[in-house]
């Protein structure tokens, strides 16, 4: 059959583009050759329109100005037709021509003139129109229905503030790390000095208390004339618990000031532990629930997929009963 179909377009019709068996199906795909066979035969009009190009615009434009032809020689013509031609489904471009070709020869027998032609496409026109019109009210339902299950998924969306990135985050952490260093460090510089200042303290009493007692000493004749030895010894003793129990209140109140501010600096790093602990939970929070979210588009997304699917194989379902009784209402008048 090819082989019939190839010659009769190569010698007869003399199309732009040589057609062979092997390469029938790819000259084909694209409708350009279906559009000048019907244009030598003067059934296409637009076909100035036509493109030669073979991106899917370009067929879907040369496959749309087809079908009202098609069917106007009630040559089979569908969505499921068009997509085999174009995927180049093996023997569905050979069909279609055997279809065209018993159709222009029919159209040469009964000498059809180009104005009854005409008086024929309204008729046929209008039962395209319907079913246009039929599958975009369909459509419509459908994507009302589509909207509808979106405004439901977004009200139950939680509006998620999206977290800073991963450099800002690393910046902010670096940032407060360099405070806190720089806060230790200070705080080792007053300890230091603190302890330098009580040093010196000390130093300069120990050195007054050598002072006294070398005067003392020299005194202490004269303390002798003076007093007894037990009131100098009492006053001594005295004299230097003093000193001693002076300096025991100086070291506890150094003591306690290194503590207290151990104590604060250790509880600020608890304070940022803590608060770093709590900023991580958080972005974990977050991309769990942004998961969730996506995991219901996800699901949402395959129920519309699987809808569609189902109202397209009933769309098709349809027209094959629909193409199958207007081929019967065709043959009636034919065996009667």
């Amino acid at each position: 059959m090819s082989e019939i179909l190839c010659q009769w377009l190569n010698q007869e019709l003399k199309v732009s583009q040589t057609v062979s068996p092997k390469s029938f199906a790819k000259a084909f795909s694209n409708g350009y050759l279906i559009g000048e066979v019907l244009h030598k035969f003067a059934l296409q009009d637009d076909f100035a329109e036509f493109s030669e190009s073979r991106i899917s615009s370009a067929k879907l434009n040369n496959f749309s100005r087809l079908e009202p032809t098609l069917h106007l020689l009630r040559v089979q013509f569908d969505q499921n037709v068009a997509h085999d031609i174009i995927t180049e489904k093996p023997g569905a471009a050979t069909k279609l021509l055997y279809q065209l070709y018993i159709a222009l020869q029919r159209k040469k027998k009964s000498v059809l003139t180009g104005v009854e032609m005409q008086t024929m496409q309204p008729l046929t026109n209008t039962k395209v129109e319907n079913m246009k019109s039929e599958t975009f009210r369909d459509q419509r339902l459908s994507r009302r229905r589509q909207n509808e299950i979106m405004a439901k998924i977004q009200a139950a969306i939680i509006q998620i503030p999206k977290p800073a990135s991963n450099r800002i985050l690393k910046a902010l952490d670096a940032q407060k790390a360099l405070k806190k260093k720089k806060e230790a460090e200070d705080v080792a510089n007053e300890i230091k000095k603190f302890e330098a200042l009580i040093k010196k303290d000390l130093q300069a009493k120990e050195s007054a208390s050598k002072t006294s007692l070398d005067t003392t000493g020299q005194t202490t004749a004269d303390l002798l004339n003076t007093y007894s030895d037990d009131d100098y010894i009492k006053k001594l003793q005295k004299r230097l618990e003093e000193d001693a129990f002076a300096r025991q209140q100086r070291e506890k109140r150094r003591r306690r000031l290194l503590m207290d501010q151990l104590i604060a600096h250790e509880a600020q790093e608890e304070a940022y532990r803590k608060e770093q602990l709590i900023n991580r939970l958080m972005r974990q929070s977050q991309q769990e629930r942004r998961i969730a979210v996506q995991l219901m588009h996800v699901r949402h997304e395959k129920e519309v997929l699987r809808q569609n699917r189902i109202f397209r194989e009933k769309q098709y379902e349809e027209r094959r009963l629909k193409d199958f009784q207007d081929a019967l209402d065709r043959e009636a008048p034919d065996s009667i």
